[in-house]
């Protein structure tokens, strides 16, 4: 029998994850409706393992599924073809990768993409407004694929400490998000930050490596992660290295 769904003041505290509905309700996951969605209250869902995903015609909806998709940055899986192109493309004029410069146009095409089983969009604009805020405050990120001048991919996730969390990715050229994936991936190895949280499963982040954990697992490990200092996100050509040795060079 499913329980009843809190519904949140403005000023009301998130309940307890573990409140959250089960394999059984109709919803899995589903913990909580209402609520204020401003980067204070994202911050605050962030640290609990607490997301929002709501369309247009839906009241805010928080989340905190059981079991989790998370992406080990160690057991990250990077496709022959993939690592040929992420060559090709380190090695083409025109050809770059940039962090944090065009953030809420990277938001503002993710939400244009279209999405298989899905009608419309989760990324509304009362979303795009709460995650640009947190970016202004140094806690929401970008990573975005370039080409000639021409943003064509990216993906934006949430990261407090070394706790990262991946939201979206879109892509206008073939493999450009998967290019900024995987650059995300190399800056969490280089800094050390262990997972990047996928939210839900599908078959192409499986495919990548991500699995499922039980909820308390990733709780753990987030608060190990939050507790670190903030990351460096400026763009460095070291993140590459890691996945693209100079052995490589002549592969």
């Amino acid at each position: 029998m499913t329980h009843q769904l809190p519904w949140l003041s403005e000023t009301d505290h998130f309940p307890p994850v573990d409140m959250a509905w089960g394999a059984q309700d109709p919803l899995p996951g589903l913990l909580a409706a209402g609520g204020r969605l401003d980067a204070e209250h994202l911050q605050a869902a962030y640290a609990q393992g607490i997301f929002p995903w709501f369309s247009a015609d839906q009241p805010i909806l928080w989340w905190s599924p059981d079991p989790r998709m998370v992406l080990r940055v160690a057991q990250f899986r990077l496709h022959p073809s993939l690592r040929k192109t992420l060559k090709r493309f380190r090695n083409t004029p025109g050809c770059e990768v940039r962090i944090d410069t065009a953030f809420e146009q990277v938001m503002r095409h993710c939400a244009q993409t279209p999405r298989n089983g899905q009608d419309g969009t989760w990324i509304v604009d009362s979303i795009v407004a709460a995650y640009t805020e947190l970016h202004h405050q140094g806690l929401a990120h970008s990573v975005e694929t370039w080409v000639n001048g021409q943003l064509v991919g990216g993906l934006y996730c949430v990261a407090l400490g070394h706790a990262v969390f991946g939201e979206s990715m879109f892509a206008h050229a073939t493999d450009a998000s998967k290019i900024a994936l995987a650059t995300l991936v190399g800056l969490c190895r280089h800094q050390g930050a262990s997972q990047i949280d996928c939210q839900q499963a599908t078959s192409h982040l499986a495919s990548l490596g991500a699995r499922e954990i039980p909820r308390r697992q990733f709780l753990e490990e987030v608060a190990r992660q939050r507790a670190r200092p903030a990351m460096d996100w400026r763009f460095h050509s070291v993140y590459w290295d890691a996945l693209l040795p100079a052995s490589m060079d002549t592969a």
